[in-house]
C-alpha cells in the first residue's frame, strides 16, 4: 500500500510542477495575445481608452458596468457577468455573444489563443 501512496503523491507533485511551468508559458503567450487588444483597452483602474473600457476588475463584473465608459445599449442590456467561460465565448464571437456591441476586434478563432488571453487577463486585471 505504501508504494502506491508514494506513487500517487509523486505524480501529484510532478503534475503541480508541470502545471506551474505551463501556466507561466500560458501567461506569456496571453500577454502576447493582448497586444492586439491594448490599442483599445487598458489594464489599470481608470484607464479607459477612447474606444474601449479598462479591463481592470473585469472578472465578476457585469458586462457594460465599468465606471466612466460609454457602453453600447447592447452591452449595458446584457446579462453577462465576466468569467473565464463568458469571456471565452465573447472572444470567440463578440457579435454572437452580445449582438449590437461596439467592439471592433473580430473573433479570436483559435481556442488555445483565447485560453491564453483569458488566463493572462485574469492575472493582469485583478483589482
Amino acid at each position: 500500500m505504501k508504494p502506491i501512496l508514494l506513487a500517487v503523491i509523486s505524480a501529484q507533485v510532478f503534475a503541480s510542477v508541470a502545471f506551474a511551468q505551463t501556466d507561466e508559458e500560458t501567461l506569456k503567450a496571453g500577454k502576447r495575445q493582448f497586444r492586439s487588444c491594448q490599442a483599445c483597452h487598458g489594464l489599470e483602474k481608470g484607464d479607459n481608452r477612447q474606444t474601449g473600457p479598462t479591463l481592470n476588475g473585469l472578472f465578476g463584473r457585469k458586462a457594460g458596468a465599468a465606471a466612466d465608459f460609454a457602453f453600447s445599449d447592447a452591452m449595458k442590456a446584457s446579462t453577462i457577468v465576466w468569467s473565464d467561460e463568458t469571456l471565452d465565448q465573447f472572444l470567440a464571437s463578440p457579435q454572437q455573444a452580445i449582438p449590437g456591441n461596439k467592439m471592433a476586434l473580430g473573433a479570436v478563432k483559435d481556442p488555445e489563443q483565447r485560453a491564453q488571453l483569458v488566463a493572462y487577463l485574469k492575472s493582469a486585471t485583478a483589482p
